[in-house]
């Protein structure tokens, strides 16, 4: 048995941040492994820990900078790595839901996995349709917002509880192949081992083109444009007071006062 697991780098901005050009200053910025994927490498980990005969495989769009955080991947389980990148992708402004569907798709065609999970969304662009759309490319079932998930003995149905709206949960069966996007507390993420990130080191990590999914530049358009960045101002004041609860106590009530909100 084989799995996917769709690995993003995300971008946490500090509090206080500087803007260059179109984009946030890189100073201004720390890179981590996407929280829902980490949920997504975890599950993938414990089914091959529980089965014989299964390899996992992460796949992430990204520059060499990356690596540091497929690295974690792989130190927390993961068998081995592909990254895609080359000099079409370092000069797009950036990829829609579309293009990262298709750059995924052309790896897991030519990796013929049983299945892939991916996190649920990115915690940069919350967009939450890369899983769902690749589903489509690859003529995959899927299963969204997934917070259990059991396979049939044969490994050919899962069985996942989906998380709806309105704290209603979902019990249906999906037959393999799928495309699973995991929701966080589907299981605990583990720290990755001192002897974990020495072995990361050894496991094949593969840089891959375009040219080499059989796809050229043109996956990269875009018909959305950045046009401009910037920092919203804010709509109101925060007012802070210090000092034991006796006194803010007194100064809060008396600031509601003044407000109108309670009466005198």
């Amino acid at each position: 048995m084989k799995i996917l697991v769709t690995v993003k780098e995300v971008a946490e901005v500090d509090d206080e941040f500087d803007i260059s050009g179109l984009d946030i200053d890189e100073g201004s910025l720390e890179y981590d492994l996407n929280e829902w994927d980490d949920y997504a490498v975890e599950e993938a980990v414990q089914i091959s820990e529980e089965r014989d005969d299964v390899e996992v495989v992460t796949v992430t769009i990204g520059p060499e900078r990356a690596d540091e955080t497929i690295r974690m991947a792989l130190a927390k389980g993961a068998d081995r790595a592909i990254r895609v990148w080359d000099d079409a992708l370092e000069g797009t402004q950036f990829l829609d839901v579309d293009a990262k569907a298709e750059i995924i798709a052309a790896v897991a065609e030519a990796e013929d996995p049983d299945f892939v999970l991916s996190g649920v969304q990115a915690g940069d662009d919350s967009n939450g349709a890369t899983g769902v759309a690749l589903a489509e490319l690859l003529d995959f079932e899927w299963g969204a917002v997934v917070n259990d998930l059991d396979l049939d003995d044969a490994a050919e149905t899962a069985s996942v509880h989906r998380e709806l709206e309105g704290g209603i949960e979902e019990l249906t069966d999906v037959d393999l192949p799928a495309v699973l996007t995991i929701q966080t507390g589907i299981n605990e993420p583990r720290y990755a081992s001192l002897r974990g990130i020495r072995q990361a080191q050894r496991k094949p990590l593969d840089v891959q083109d375009l040219s080499e999914l059989g796809l050229d530049a043109d996956v990269v358009e875009s018909p959305v444009e950045r046009t401009e960045m910037y920092e919203p101002e804010s709509e109101g004041d925060a007012t802070i007071w210090e000092g034991d609860a006796d006194q803010t106590a007194g100064e809060l009530a008396a600031f509601l006062r003044d407000k109108g909100v309670v009466e005198g």
